[in-house]
């Protein structure tokens, strides 16, 4: 059995105030639900099914350009991320598997496998950095990586990338997220094509050394650290990085790394119907890539993207597995808070999606009714799911109320008197 973090008599307890609410709440969506031909049972399996993986970094108080502010009782390395990753498994019971950055996290794998075991926790993707540079590394990433000029240093990136799938290996990890932030800052600084030439011969060394039955992301986006042009700066380069290098080669999609009024969604079907969607780094954004909560400024386009991810599931999309994982940064929340909520609120998009009636639908888009179909869809992201979320979480022994239990509990006081705090308190993102 999982070690627990915080106690489970301190949920129950909660959960046993809550129930007859709940019960009460769900029985009353379940004949609404029903009324539509919707078994609120099946959704509710559906949900307590669906599973995202949290960063390892996401549980350290993130940062901008300007500053950073030190949260409280902050992990002092992997070791503690995990204990804070556990919290946020054990009351939401939808996060059991955590994705790695290396070389942040670097430890012995058999000391954080054994570490994720007495925890319940999984590992999932694992994500390189060639975007800064690591203490003692032999050539500087400052003018590029992958695609950097000198051979040597696109050398340095590429076994950087082996080292991870290697640490992947023997955590039972089964796919690489690579996204770098090589490009210029000037007109005329880099030649477009050849540096994406190198990028995409880097990332072809890097591909060759991926076992069997891994998969390999690449990511995109728009701008930052490069400002003027970057390396796999949309979509559509990103779906010839997955075309050129092979069938293990996928896109990963984070929400936040497109130009305002995008249209994400759309994106995600095209990506589907040509089977090279590897999967999301779910958060939300108002101006740029700002990482935010999930859910926090536009959960309607949250809803959109899984109403297509719904949609290729019902359809029978072949090979169709994508991974999910948040991506955020907190500078004015306690992390393990806002990692629970998007946790949280990434369900609420599913289960939304789980309930639109896609047989009118359907007809609706046949008939160009152009508001029936648009109101098909509303209609399923206006329900109240949430005794459904809760009622999933609570069958699988979490919190019916996650936050509350999470604050009653005293975790933060705790640890905050265990770990030292930290003087880290320049510019950038941990």
């Amino acid at each position: 059995m999982a070690e627990f973090r915080i106690a489970q008599d301190l949920v129950a307890t909660d959960n046993d105030k809550r129930a007859t609410a709940l019960k009460a709440d769900y029985e009353a969506l379940g004949a609404a639900l029903a009324r539509r031909g919707v078994d609120i049972e099946a959704v509710t399996r559906r949900v307590a099914e669906f599973f995202v993986a949290v960063p390892s970094w996401g549980v350290g108080t993130g940062g901008t350009r300007f500053a950073r502010f030190p949260g409280t009782g902050e992990p002092r390395g992997i070791f503690d991320k995990l204990d804070d990753c556990a919290v946020i498994n054990q009351l939401t019971q939808a996060t059991p598997n955590v994705s790695l950055h290396i070389p942040w996290d670097k430890a012995d794998a058999r000391e954080l496998k054994a570490k994720g075991d007495a925890l319940g926790l999984g590992f999932d993707a694992m994500n390189s950095n060639t975007f800064s540079d690591a203490p003692g590394q032999a050539h500087s990433y400052k003018y590029g990586s992958l695609s950097h000029t000198d051979a040597a240093t696109r050398a340095q990136a590429v076994e950087h990338n082996l080292e991870c799938i290697e640490i992947g290996k023997a955590l039972g990890s089964k796919a690489l997220t690579v996204w770098i932030g090589d490009g210029s800052n000037f007109p005329g600084q880099s030649h477009f094509t050849k540096a994406f030439e190198r990028y995409l011969a880097s990332m072809a060394d890097i591909y060759k050394a991926l076992p069997d039955d891994w998969k390999l992301f690449s990511e995109h986006k728009m701008y930052e650290p490069a400002f003027y042009s970057t390396i796999v700066q949309d979509w559509g380069t990103n779906y010839l990085i997955a075309q050129t290098l092979g069938p293990k080669a996928y896109c990963l999609v984070d929400l936040g790394h497109h130009a305002p009024n995008t249209n994400i969604e759309m994106i995600v079907a095209r990506l589907i119907q040509f089977g090279k969607l590897g999967g999301f780094h779910f958060n939300d954004s108002k101006y740029g890539d700002d990482d935010l909560d999930a859910g926090a400024i536009d959960p309607y386009r949250l809803f959109l993207v899984f109403n297509e991810l719904v949609d290729a599931e019902q359809r029978g999309v072949n090979d169709f597995n994508p991974a999910h994982m948040i991506d955020q940064s907190h500078n004015v929340t306690d992390p393990i808070e806002s990692l629970i909520n998007s946790a949280n609120e990434i369900r609420r998009a599913y289960a939304q999606a789980l309930i639109v009636d896609r047989k009118a639908l359907s007809g609706y888009q046949d008939d160009n009714d152009a508001l029936m179909a648009s109101e098909t869809l509303k209609r399923a992201y206006r329900a109240d799911v949430e005794p459904i979320l809760a009622e999933a979480r609570r069958r699988a022994g979490g919190a019916i109320d996650p936050i509350a239990v999470y604050r009653a509990s005293g975790y933060r006081k705790k640890v905050a008197a265990e770990r030292p705090a930290s003087a880290a308190g320049g510019g950038g993102i941990i």
